[in-house]
């Protein structure tokens, strides 16, 4: 298919500073840490608006005080992942499925060219006949529809950026800036808690879980590749921590709801990850049976902020459900029992997308995955259905031990619990893939568990197994070669 030619564009991004939230109530379990422990405020410079710049030097001034660590954070991830990334980060990905549906829109059309379609991987096709829609099957037909098969909240957000490069818009370099700002929210949102009492944690270890996120998790590997699977994951991670700073005490409703509609639009499982808001609402402690107990005469002000949350995320989700019923014809479909031609269709005719009968198969792609050793010659390999979540995050076994069960214990394991149960009844394993790349969608919550479980950085068995999550995670940046460049021979 022949596309336009186009340089590349370069773009750059920081993180947004938000507006401080007021203290709110100590955790359960201990009271708020000493000041010394807490982030450090910086004190803002005194800058004359006749100083050069004026008003929006200052301004700027002022914003990188109070955000450097922020800033460093986001530069330093970005060069690594983009010196990783190596000449990926110079072109296009072979899956640049949301850079074709945002051209697509601002062609004004809804469905997509079928002429300037760089693959036919992963795409949907609707077939229409007796006023039905259906999958396509066989040979394409001229009066085929074709769209992306997944939430289309990321082609959103790549929109200007479309419209000034084109079809040629470069999504790997896009999703390495996505990867970097990503990691610099997950540390404001450290900042945040620690500020807000709920965990104990000082700057240096907030730095350290940040960078923790971004080299020691599958966050690393998928930061780095472009492509539409490993692009939504990424900035999935970007809207969960906007979205868990403005849940946290339901202190925020509207723009909690805003940014939860967000992740959802832009990873599906991610619409589990609401039971955090709701928790955090209907009682966040630390008496929480008395606070359920008592809703039924003190009900008024968790209904306001049910009603503001659902204010908040309802536009979307109601341009979501529009677009998926002119698309397929349900308000919650998004496109993969449409998928043409691919090898999971066979399994979602016979037992559907989600089914217990796939349970088996994606726990072992989590679990029980493990690298594959051969002697002659010696050589490492991985599954490309999956590698234990052990080796790939292995703080998990700290939060089995925690030694602390503050109050926000149980309203993160209850969300990383119903967020992982779509990828374990999921009808496929997330293939091709390094380690189980469904468990980044639950990954910030799971280092947010760490974070208030008690557990030092500075704890050597804590660090061995940091170190571990660096070496296995470094490997996986370098080593995995995924379909299209298996396919493709790149």
């Amino acid at each position: 298919m022949s596309r336009s030619k186009s340089k590349r564009p370069k773009q750059s991004s920081a993180p947004v500073p938000e507006s401080a939230p007021s203290a709110a109530p100590a955790s359960e379990s201990r009271t708020a840490p000493p000041e010394s422990t807490l982030p450090e405020q910086p004190v803002e410079p005194s800058v004359s608006t006749g100083a050069p710049g004026g008003v929006a030097g200052a301004a700027l001034r002022i914003w990188l005080s109070a955000y450097r660590v922020e800033v460093v954070l986001f530069l330093v991830s970005f060069v690594v992942l983009a010196s990783f990334s190596s000449q990926r980060f110079l072109r296009q990905s072979e899956a640049p499925h949301f850079v074709y549906q945002s051209k697509a829109w601002l062609e004004g059309r809804l469905d997509l060219d079928p002429e300037v379609l760089p693959n036919l991987e992963d795409w949907a096709c609707v077939r229409e006949g007796a006023g039905e829609k259906v999958r396509c099957e066989g040979r394409v037909r001229p009066g085929d529809r074709w769209f992306v098969s997944f939430p289309s909240f990321p082609a959103v957000v790549m929109l200007p950026f479309v419209a000034l490069h084109g079809y040629q818009f470069n999504d790997t370099s896009f999703g390495v800036i996505v990867g970097a700002l990503a990691v610099a929210l997950f540390y404001s949102l450290l900042r945040f808690l620690a500020k807000e009492g709920e965990t104990s944690r000082d700057r240096t270890e907030n730095i350290g879980l940040a960078l923790t996120l971004a080299f020691g998790t599958l966050f690393f590997y998928a930061a780095i590749r472009g492509e539409v699977w490993f692009s939504a994951e990424v900035m999935g991670v970007v809207f969960t921590c906007l979205y868990v700073r403005n849940a946290v005490r339901a202190h925020r409703p509207v723009l909690a709801g805003l940014f939860f509609s967000m992740a959802t639009l832009t990873r599906t499982p991610l619409l589990f990850s609401g039971l955090f808001f709701v928790l955090e609402a209907l009682c966040p402690g630390p008496d929480r049976l008395g606070q359920l107990k008592a809703l039924g005469e003190h009900w008024k002000p968790v209904v306001r902020k049910l009603g503001l949350f659902a204010l908040g995320a309802a536009p979307l989700a109601l341009l979501a459900a529009a677009y998926n019923v002119y698309r397929f014809g349900s308000p919650g479909e998004f496109g993969h029992a449409f998928l043409y031609n691919n090898r999971v269709n066979v399994d979602i005719d016979r037992w559907g997308l989600f089914d217990p009968v796939y349970l088996s198969r994606n726990l072992e792609a989590a679990f029980f995955k493990l690298p594959k050793v051969s002697f002659n010659p010696l050589r490492l390999g991985y599954d490309p259905h999956g590698l234990s979540l052990l080796l790939t995050l292995p703080l998990l076994v700290f939060l089995v031990v925690p030694k602390l069960r503050p109050r926000l214990h149980w309203p993160l394991w209850l969300t990383v619990a119903v967020t992982a149960l779509p990828g374990l009844f999921y009808q496929n394993t997330g293939y091709m893939q390094f380690g189980f790349r469904f468990s980044i969608d639950y990954t910030p919550y799971l280092l947010l568990l760490f974070a208030i479980g008690g557990w030092s950085l500075r704890n050597r068995a804590v660090q061995a197994v940091v170190v571990l999550g660096v070496l296995v995670n470094f490997w996986g940046a370098v080593a995995f070669r995924g379909y299209t460049e298996l396919v493709r021979n790149w």
